[in-house]
């Protein structure tokens, strides 16, 4: 079965902060729904239907599941099947920073753990090389030149051709390309959460990100569902709060919070779009957030996010409104 020729017409794709690499203003995460308990034949038609609808970015981690490792392992059987000769138009992208195996080298940031953690993820994808190898995360105890030293070693290698950083906060991000410049290491990305209800890079890395020429991809940009209609009424027996493997927690879903996203939701609605729809755009409104990062369970759930991309505009009063809603 062929994939949709017009797939290029109307996705945008961004700037990756000041390097040659674009990225979708959609990006796809392949975490909870890709696991051991997820269906085979929805992990193809969501990844197909992705890459119809020009989402031609699949994002994963050596730890993405549940267990450990089962997202690579059932994204590498579609990509095989299903995206054999279309390996040059993907971005694959996955990471190394946490638990992965017992011991001193099965976790946080030395250069053994990283550039074994990475050849044990191209083994589960099946592939030659990643498009972008991250360090998941900060490690307290080694030193930034040792693990940005592992992430130059893998694109040197041929393993990746761009690296990145999640989770680490402007400062560090600052730190980091100063010690990439040096090894001539094309460091282009970090990985954050941000959504509406967590701002905390608004202040720091959001702007190191601009000064430094680092794009910035948001993950979680719908706070794990939260910011959708699916807990207005409750916590729906299909819902991530009610998943004993989701990373939501039930006691997450306050009566606060929810009474926040009822009116953001109203507002939404009077923009012509879901809440989902608003969030996703509220999130690309800065220039210096490339893509935003997604996680969805259902084909219906993809189509419903890519077309927050015909309204992007917001007014001021709705940006005021917005932030009324937020800090009451």
């Amino acid at each position: 079965m062929s994939f949709n020729k017009q797939r290029y017409d109307t996705m945008q794709f961004n700037r990756c902060g000041n390097s040659g690499l674009k990225l979708p203003a959609i990006s796809m995460g392949c975490w909870n729904n890709f696991g051991v308990r997820a269906e085979p034949g929805n992990m193809k038609a969501l990844l197909r239907r992705c890459f119809d609808l020009g989402i031609t970015h699949f994002d994963l981690a050596n730890n993405y599941g549940p267990p450990p490792g089962s997202a690579e392992e059932n994204v590498g059987r579609v990509l095989a099947s299903e995206f054999g000769s279309h390996r040059d138009e993907l971005i694959i992208s996955t990471k190394a920073g946490y638990l992965m195996w017992p011991g001193p080298y099965g976790d946080w940031g030395s250069r053994k753990y990283i550039l074994a953690s990475l050849d044990q993820s191209l083994k589960r994808l099946g592939l030659d090389y990643v498009d972008i190898f991250y360090h998941h995360r900060r490690d307290p105890e080694t030193p930034l030149e040792e693990s940005m030293g592992a992430l130059d070693s893998a694109v040197r290698q041929g393993k990746a051709i761009y690296a990145g950083i999640s989770n680490y906060n402007g400062e560090d991000s600052k730190k980091v390309m100063e010690i990439a410049r040096r090894l001539n290491l094309p460091l282009v990305i970090n990985q954050s959460a941000y959504s509406m209800i967590r701002r905390n890079i608004e202040g720091s890395l959001v702007p190191y990100a601009r000064e430094i020429g680092m794009g910035i991809i948001a993950f979680c940009p719908l706070a794990q569902g939260l910011l959708t209609d699916k807990y207005l009424r409750g916590i729906p027996a299909d819902s991530r709060a009610a998943n004993p493997d989701g990373t939501l927690q039930a006691a997450g879903v306050n009566e606060s919070t929810i009474s926040k996203v009822g009116k953001l939701n109203e507002l939404a609605q009077a923009r012509g779009q879901s809440l989902a729809q608003m969030a996703l755009m509220w999130v690309l409104r800065d220039a210096g957030v490339t893509s935003a990062l997604i996680g969805a369970s259902k084909v219906r759930q993809l189509e419903e996010n890519v077309a927050a991309l015909e309204n992007r505009a917001f007014s001021e009063d709705e940006f005021s409104a917005i932030d009324r809603i937020l800090a009451g």
